[in-house]
């Protein structure tokens, strides 16, 4: 019984790497996604998402009867958020672009993610409703001439178009969450 056995002295296994992975010990980092936050195709994306629900409020609120509809005033509060949401990361992302930092820990993707549901959700559904009283006003009570159908209509696809911005995002964020 001269053998010696790994329990009783333990040997340490050596620590995991590939090549591709320089970032540390698995788990801690994850991998960098093109659009994930911190990098440049994310400040893109959130630069669009910000133009363009900052233009639809700006169309829909110059409106003197946007108010009107509950789903034109919904319409405004949502996109208002997105506006200030994506403004906000995307300073942020400037900000960890400039000095280099990693913004792709598991809690502030979780943050982003998070927050990116919710704004996504809201200006959707915004949207869908905004559509609908377009229509409504449109082709089925034939009222344009007396309302803004075109910039209720310019407002509407504006919006989905923050939208469509802000799903990949949404998306990204939370696949990279769900592959850790």
């Amino acid at each position: 019984m001269s053998m010696s056995r790994p329990s009783v002295h333990p040997v340490e296994a050596p620590p995991f790497t590939d090549g591709a992975n320089n970032h540390g010990p698995r788990g801690v980092r994850m991998k960098e996604i093109p659009g994930m936050p911190g990098t440049p195709a994310g400040l893109g994306l959130r630069l669009c998402q910000f133009a363009f629900a900052v233009v639809s409020l700006s169309v829909m609120a110059t409106t003197s009867d946007f108010s009107s509809a509950t789903a034109f005033t919904y319409l405004v509060a949502a996109v208002g958020l997105q506006s200030l949401w994506s403004l906000s990361l995307a300073i942020v992302d400037i900000y960890a672009l400039l000095v280099r930092r990693s913004l792709r820990n598991s809690r502030a993707v979780s943050f982003f993610t998070l927050g990116d549901g919710i704004t996504s959700t809201l200006t959707f559904a915004s949207a869908c409703a905004s559509a609908g009283i377009t229509v409504l006003i449109a082709n089925d009570l034939n009222k344009c001439s007396i309302n803004h159908c075109t910039r209720f209509e310019t407002a509407t696809a504006l919006a989905f178009m923050s939208w469509f911005a802000v799903s990949p995002t949404f998306l990204m964020n939370f696949w990279a969450l769900a592959s850790r």
